[in-house]
């Protein structure tokens, strides 16, 4: 029987590189609903729930931003608010500070899409209930339909913001990679992920997740069949955390890694694998 990780597999902080920190920690702070939970001259660590982080953001030397969709990398990582109505307050925030937005209704969820300052891609999205997901061929049912932008304010009513709320955490990450089939090796047949939607022909992407969710990573193409790694001093992705839920179950998967000659190291708590594409995860 191949290896699957354990169900209750989440996701933990994403951290980016940046040029400025101080107007990032602005944006995420009073436009997003963060908290910052710890800060020194060069790094932040932003909170929803004042007791771990959700989002580090690290101010380095030399910074360069590059064109979008050159490289692989981050596409987006997605905040999930626990309601309809928090989704509504998000939407109506943004839109008073004139940010730009995207939105779509993915069936399994209702989403919102913007970029940072330093065009980094973000997601706040709301999950429908797992009774409403359809599933077909073993792929969740997902589309691109139209958000329902009126039904969504009224949610919100005149509460006031009040930021992101404590359930909010770090629903999935969505990577640029270089070639699909060698992400389904590494992510899929390595280190256990399941298929939740191959939309390899129709959309050059795949969309994995544990436990049967719609997708905790998904992987694409849309940079480039190819794509180069971005060099060290881009902004963008350092890391992304995966929590698995028992000390024993983390042993088994790096040995797992390890078994497949893939460099994983322990640094700082967590044990650090790269994808082949450059993109680092930290496993805790």
């Amino acid at each position: 029987m191949s290896y699957i990780l354990p169900a209750n597999t989440v996701l933990g902080e994403v951290k980016l590189k940046v040029r400025n920190l101080a107007n990032l920690v602005t944006f995420y702070t009073d436009v997003i609903g963060l908290q910052v939970l710890n800060r020194d001259t060069h790094q932040a660590e932003l909170t929803a729930d004042g007791k771990k982080a959700l989002l580090v953001l690290e101010e380095i030397p030399n910074a360069i931003t590059l064109p979008e969709r050159s490289t692989t990398g981050l596409y987006h990582f997605a905040i999930l608010v626990p309601s309809r109505k928090q989704l509504g307050l998000s939407l109506r925030r943004l839109a008073e500070y004139g940010v730009r937005i995207g939105q779509a209704d993915h069936l399994v969820s209702e989403a919102l899409y913007l970029s940072d300052p330093e065009g980094n891609g973000i997601e706040i999205y709301r999950d429908r209930p797992r009774s409403e997901w359809k599933w077909e061929n073993g792929n969740v049912a997902m589309a691109t339909d139209p958000l329902d932008i009126p039904g969504i304010l009224r949610e919100a009513e005149d509460s006031p913001w009040q930021g992101l709320p404590p359930e909010t955490i770090m629903g999935h990450i969505h990577l640029h990679v270089a070639d699909l089939e060698q992400a389904r090796a590494f992510y899929c047949d390595l280190l256990g992920w399941g298929m939740a939607a191959d939309m390899s022909r129709v959309m050059r992407a795949l969309f994995i997740s544990a436990g049967g969710y719609h997708h905790h990573i998904g992987l694409n193409v849309w940079a480039g069949i190819g794509a180069p790694r971005p060099p060290a001093n881009a902004t963008g992705l350092d890391y992304y955390k995966v929590v698995l839920p028992t000390a024993a179950e983390l042993e088994e998967l790096v040995a797992r890694v390890r078994e497949a000659g893939v460099e994983i190291a322990e640094q700082d708590g967590a044990w650090v694998v790269e994808d082949p594409f450059g993109n680092v995860i930290r496993f805790q």
